[in-house]
């Protein structure tokens, strides 16, 4: 600011100077205060910043004389004067002309004294008013000068508050309602509620990281000893849902107040889990088993290539085709029989979970081929499939003892070159090569004759049939039945093995027709079964409208209900 007057004309100067001090007054930026006792030399003007001394009262010094300077000008009157001026100036006196014992301290103000910012700290001799007004010819800083940053510093350094004897305080209150007298009435009867409530477990989830195991994660977490997680394991019906973790996998569980677990719940998948449960100082283990709802689709499709591929691309799930195929393999070679085009329906049900569907199974199948016409339904009484008018395509003897498909490694060779021995022998049965511990399975239902280990035949079992054919399965790794136990078709009975006198891992499979051995792969077997009676109403009652729907060719959600005779009249109705 000191700047900008500087740079304008003695009168405007004059006239600006009321201006000049209200801005002063609310807070104007970097105003210099200059007083020659605290004056430090060599600093900037613009950046000189000193202050009043302690014991200087608020208000407006003058320059008169010393005993002047004890008496301060309050600054209303100060701009009072320097307004009478202004007017004095327009009229027939002019500021050079007027009197100086007329003039009070603000009024004799000419910033253009002021040549520099800095001021020495010797005391000089106080001049006179009119030595104040002349020119200054040396770098000392002009009376008038010092009397103007003493004013601008007096209003800048916010000393210009009136004293508390001297300016009347008016009376104050407070009309805000803090609620003081209600501090007593606070009542922490909820927070001693809250104390005392008694703790509540709350599920937590666990999700399991890569490389973590259940034995430790166990102790750190739901506050097991390793004896207890010994004992949990040995109890659960299938150990490896916590010991063969994968990352990613989680359960639920809760603790007590100490950390101890009370509950844990693992689901296998989304139909099967188990529930551990703390009972006193035991866990006990509950399997879980959930319901889903019971949903029909109907796929179709043509065949294109591979059966398998075909069938899939309708989008049947994997456990469905393979079901659907072996199925069908029991009547025809798909190799052989099927062709390109042939048409398929196929009804499959699934139970809807979370809406996934699980457990998918074949109730009906119809193929329409060039070398094969086809309708299987599923009979609900003993889960087997048949035709419409009540033939199984299941046989009375099952042509291989197995489920899958293996390759024939020795065909049945009355005289047959022995590997092992280099004499001609016979090879009374048919060999499959397959992995150690395959599943064997009886082909029809009877009744076993033995189970005997041999040096060259290795562990074998013999089973004779209700229709008087005999059976006999050698090398195997492991029997699964005892001599006199009864045994149905389908019905594991060991697990393959290399026993024995033996080249390599296979199954040797005999079958005796009147005790004396036959190719199991071309004899004449038992004749299938059939419904009569009862049993075929009551399965034709069933098939007829999983029929219809295979016929109605709509494929997607459909309900076999919709299709029932009874329905259908009630809808023409």
């Amino acid at each position: 600011m000191l700047r900008i007057l500087h740079s304008l004309p003695r009168t405007h100067k004059f006239l600006l100077l009321p201006v000049a001090t209200m801005v002063t007054v609310l807070g104007g930026h970097k105003l210099l205060t200059t007083y020659h006792q605290y004056s430090q030399p060599a600093m900037p003007a613009d950046s000189v910043l000193v202050p009043l001394a302690d014991d200087s009262a608020p208000g407006l010094p003058a320059l008169a004389d010393a005993d002047a300077q004890r008496e301060k000008t309050p600054i209303a009157t100060a701009i009072g004067e320097a307004s009478r001026l202004l007017d004095a100036g327009q009229g027939a006196f002019s500021l050079r002309g007027l009197p100086l014992d007329k003039l009070k301290a603000t009024e004799v103000i000419d910033l253009d004294v002021v040549q520099t910012a800095s001021a020495d700290a010797v005391e000089t001799p106080r001049a006179t008013p009119t030595e104040r007004l002349a020119p200054a010819d040396t770098a000392a800083l002009d009376e008038g000068a010092q009397h103007m940053a003493v004013v601008i510093g007096t209003l800048a350094g916010n000393m210009t508050v009136s004293e508390p004897e001297a300016t009347p305080v008016a009376d104050a209150t407070s009309y805000e309602d803090y609620g003081i007298d209600r501090f007593d009435e606070v009542s922490f009867l909820p927070l001693e509620l809250e104390a005392q409530k008694p703790y509540v477990p709350r599920w937590q989830t666990h999700i399991v990281n890569a490389g973590e195991t259940f034995a430790v994660m166990a102790q750190n977490k739901l506050g097991l000893g390793y004896s207890e997680v010994l004992t949990l394991l040995d109890k659960l019906p299938d150990a490896e849902m916590l010991t063969r973790w994968r990352a990613g996998q989680r359960f639920d569980y809760r603790v007590d107040e100490n950390g101890r677990l009370l509950t844990l719940k693992m689901m296998k998948n989304t139909r099967s889990g188990v529930l551990v449960t703390r009972q006193q100082e035991d866990l006990e283990v509950t399997a879980i088993e959930r319901e889903g709802k019971p949903v029909q689709r109907l796929y179709a499709g043509s065949v294109s290539g591979s059966f398998a591929r075909s069938a899939q691309a309708t989008g049947l799930d994997s456990g469905a085709v393979t079901e659907l195929t072996r199925l069908l393999e029991k009547k025809f070679d798909f190799r052989r029989d099927s062709r390109r085009g042939d048409a398929f329906q196929v009804l499959v049900e699934s139970d809807m979970i979370d809406d996934e569907p699980l457990d998918s199974r074949v109730l009906a199948v119809k193929y329409q081929g060039q070398r094969m016409d086809l309708t299987l339904v599923r009979n609900a009484d003993n889960n087997r499939f048949y035709t419409p008018d009540g033939h199984s395509l299941d046989p009375a003897f099952a042509r291989y003892p197995f489920e899958g498909s293996y390759r024939l490694s020795s065909n049945f060779n009355p005289n047959r070159h022995h590997p092992v021995t280099g004499r001609t022998s016979p090879h009374n049965g048919t060999d499959f090569a397959m992995p150690i511990g395959t599943p064997v399975t009886a082909p029809a239902g009877g009744r076993v004759e033995r189970v005997v280990k041999h040096y060259a035949a290795g562990r074998y079992i013999v089973i004779r049939h209700d229709n008087g054919y005999r059976t006999r399965y050698l090398h195997l790794s492991k029997p699964l039945v005892k001599k006199g136990q009864r045994v149905e078709m389908g019905e594991r009975i060991a697990l393959s093995g290399n026993t024995g006198r033996s080249t390599g891992p296979h199954l040797h499979y005999e079958v005796h027709v009147n005790n004396a051995p036959v190719n199991a792969m071309k004899v004449k077997l038992p004749e299938n079964t059939r419904l009569h009676g009862d049993s075929l109403v009551a399965f034709q009652q069933q098939a007829r409208p999983m029929i219809a729907a295979l016929e109605s060719g709509d494929t997607g959600t459909v309900s076999v209900a919709a299709y029932r005779p009874e329905a259908n009249a009630q809808n023409d109705n």
